[in-house]
């Protein structure tokens, strides 16, 4: 079978792709500034294309498992499976070093989050002039608080686009996946088929066999001793003209 049609190299360029596809991502990531609204949905794309890449190579892992039972059914052998473990390993890898980078970097905007809650918590407990609260324009407050709204608005609504996006990719990588499989269960169908006509044609063979086995064992023994002798005669005599029209003319 050719690597254009098995089906383990559609699904490893599809999941090249999405490894390609999550190295630009976290390029983008690590220029992104901490503490924004953009660097957190980037967190959240690279984690969740980590978790589907690494489920996906799983998957493949466990293919590569099945045909190493027997390579010949599949028309392999060793080295090409041991080169196929070793790109399993290396995509694995890959995506191991992102989702680490990426878990770090989401552990240490965590931490300073937490630290400026705590800045804000003292901040609040100082007290305030009332003088400058009775100072403060009751339109200004209404004006921040209509922003603030609006802007939470927008990225609440970016956020769930951008989620519907991811989740249209995943559902069209997995029905990708699923037609690999229906493709491998076919062909498996069709060496099943041919197995079985080739099975039945050794039956028939193997019968048609024993019947002359069993012809020739008669005549023998019709022929009797005598007649086996004559026969005998006859076949090296037979041979020894076919031997001299063939060397010798």
């Amino acid at each position: 079978m050719s690597s254009a049609q098995d089906p383990f190299y559609i699904v490893k360029e599809e999941i090249q792709e999405s490894i390609d596809k999550l190295q630009t991502t976290f390029h983008q990531w690590e220029q992104t500034p901490s503490n924004t609204g953009e660097r957190v949905h980037l967190t959240k794309e690279l984690i969740a294309g980590c978790e589907s890449i690494e489920w996906q190579v799983d998957e493949l892992d466990k293919a590569i498992g099945v045909a190493s039972r027997d390579p010949s059914w599949y028309g392999i052998d060793e080295v090409e499976l041991e080169k196929r473990r070793r790109w399993t390993s290396t995509a694995r890898n890959q995506v191991g070093t992102v989702r680490k980078a990426v878990e770090a970097g989401k552990e240490q905007t965590n931490l300073v989050g937490a630290n400026l809650n705590g800045m804000r918590k003292e901040l609040m407990r100082v007290p305030i002039d009332s003088s400058y609260l009775a100072g403060k324009s009751t339109q200004y407050v209404a004006h921040d608080n209509d922003d603030f709204i609006s802007s939470e608005s927008d990225r609440q609504m970016l956020l769930i686009k951008q989620q519907d996006e991811e989740l249209d990719e995943l559902s069209a990588s997995v029905e990708r996946i699923g037609d690999v499989g229906l493709t491998i269960h076919e062909e498996l169908l069709g060496q099943e088929k041919i197995l079985d006509e080739l099975g039945l044609e050794m039956d028939s063979t193997s019968n048609r066999l024993d019947f002359v086995q069993k012809k020739v064992a008669l005549v023998m023994k019709k022929a009797g001793a005598k007649g086996q002798l004559m026969m005998i005669v006859g076949l090296v005599i037979l041979f020894i003209v076919l031997f001299v029209l063939v060397f010798f003319t």
